[in-house]
């Protein structure tokens, strides 16, 4: 008789974790619907580790976006995977250049310029090679993106000293942070880099060979999709998120980048002293769209590729 209760007590147990079991799953799927559903209610922009995504960082964190309204920041590192996620449609805005915007656009991805950024990008030779000019990049490496604002200052880069392009070998590398570690540990001859990665290299005394402050050139910029950003909702989200990103602006133009150095520090994976000598004098401009002579540089240089 003991046995028998004994046996219906194993059978009670198990049925009842059974049913634990599939309440579980039950509970999970319920919730992962409704996260689903938060994230695509959601608007959504792809940012990376670069110093003009900073006025993003700043309004998320000082909170000068409409509290009212659902605006997530999407982390990556490097602007290939940016680009995924926005033609993907897991985000609706994204940084980018305007090399890489335009050659979205050409293959069909409807894109609208949101505003330019003050992004700029130097050529950094690694010191250990003693390259001091653009015509000692003969026989050597340079890390870039391809179909990049990278890829076109290459080419500037290699015309201007008048190499053979074949002669200078491009090697790509996407993620920001694992070029600066390959220019740190002597791994790359030259490399393309733009803030706050650029400050941290020139602090370890590489030279720079490049700087696009000196070519009248502003290319980089944040996009949004066109599809599906017409409706009152996507509406008062692109509001919100212009009046957050131009108080930014305003806030890191009156107290400076080094104010926000907690900020940075959060979304930044640069060392200390590196903070502590960013460009303090760096301004940030409420959204503008890019120039249309920087847009048909992009568009110029894709038609010969």
């Amino acid at each position: 008789m003991r046995r028998f209760f004994l046996i219906i007590a194993i059978i009670s147990l198990i049925v009842g974790c059974g049913q634990s079991y599939e309440e579980t799953k039950l509970l999970n799927k319920a919730q992962r619907l409704r996260l689903f559903r938060e994230d695509s209610a959601a608007l959504k922009v792809a940012v990376m580790p670069t110093l003009d995504c900073l006025p993003v960082f700043v309004a998320k964190e000082r909170q000068f976006f409409d509290s009212a309204v659902d605006i997530r920041l999407k982390q990556f590192t490097a602007q290939m995977d940016c680009d995924t996620a926005l033609m993907r449609h897991r985000v609706e805005g994204s940084v980018t250049d305007l090399v890489r915007a335009e050659r979205m656009m050409k293959s069909g991805v409807d894109l609208k310029y949101w505003t330019s950024t003050n992004a700029y990008w130097l050529l950094i030779s690694n010191r250990q090679q003693r390259i001091n000019d653009l015509k000692h990049l003969d026989d050597k490496m340079v890390a870039m993106t391809r179909y990049s604002i990278t890829d076109l200052l290459s080419d500037m880069a290699v015309d201007s000293a008048k190499l053979k392009h074949e002669r200078v070998f491009r090697i790509q590398v996407n993620d920001v942070n694992v070029r600066l570690k390959m220019l740190e540990n002597n791994e790359m001859d030259a490399l393309f880099m733009t803030e706050p990665h650029a400050t941290q290299a020139l602090l370890a005394k590489h030279k720079v060979l490049m700087d696009t402050r000196k070519s009248d050139m502003q290319m980089g910029a944040f996009v949004f999709r066109v599809k599906g950003m017409d409706d009152k909702n996507r509406q008062r989200q692109m509001k919100a998120f212009l009046n957050g990103y131009n108080e930014a602006c305003d806030s890191i133009n009156q107290y400076g980048v080094r104010n926000y150095q907690a900020v940075i520090r959060k979304y930044y994976d640069v060392s200390e002293q590196t903070l502590k000598n960013l460009p303090d004098t760096l301004k940030f401009q409420h959204a503008t769209p890019p120039s249309q002579k920087d847009i048909e540089t992009a568009q110029q240089w894709l038609s010969k590729k």
